[in-house]
């Protein structure tokens, strides 16, 4: 590959990742902030707000980690996002390093939650850890189902996003995807 070539590539997936991410951060729904304060945060909407905009990007970034096509893609993702995030105007210059640590503990956190066996899917998992973000870190008992649909609208719109934007993995017929992977064919 020429130098230009790989240029344009490199230009064109930070595109790709600037709107990506662009969609992640859409302004939550008001009447998710009423529900998820009056559930979780004691009535405060400003920190319902920020658990729902932590969400949905936390969300994002972990659907590109788990269903992106190339490696490239989360490095140029989760870039953009740190970009976005120091251009936010709802966030004061001096507090971007404290919002970063916020959203990096709750990106831990909904990370943690996949991992995590037992009861429940992974939705009621991310849901779980939605709740108990927004009311404090305190666990919670059981997973209210509004919670359990937010969090999987936010990853089914992180995954089409994802494949607007880089696109769809795509094999001929007689090539199995684990000969794809391994560069093998018979």
């Amino acid at each position: 590959m020429s130098f230009w070539e790989a240029w344009r590539d490199r230009r064109a997936l930070r595109g790709a990742a600037e709107t990506y991410t662009r969609a992640a951060w859409s302004e939550p729904d008001d009447a998710d902030v009423r529900w998820l304060a009056e559930l979780a945060t004691g009535g405060d909407e400003d920190h319902a707000r920020w658990e729902l905009r932590y969400c949905r990007r936390a969300l994002a970034l972990v659907t590109a980690e788990r269903e992106a096509l190339d490696d490239r893609t989360v490095s140029a993702v989760a870039h953009a996002l740190v970009e976005r995030l120091h251009r936010d105007r709802s966030v004061a210059a001096e507090r971007v390093p404290m919002a970063e640590r916020q959203f990096n503990l709750r990106l831990t956190r909904y990370r943690d939650a996949l991992r995590e066996r037992g009861a429940g899917g992974p939705s009621e998992r991310l849901a779980s850890a939605l709740l108990a973000v927004a009311g404090g870190g305190h666990p919670v008992a059981t997973v209210d189902p509004r919670a359990t649909a937010l969090v999987e609208s936010f990853v089914a719109a992180a995954r089409e996003q994802l494949r607007t934007c880089f696109g769809v993995a795509q094999l001929p017929e007689h090539v199995r995807p684990s000969e794809a992977a391994l560069g093998t064919r018979r």
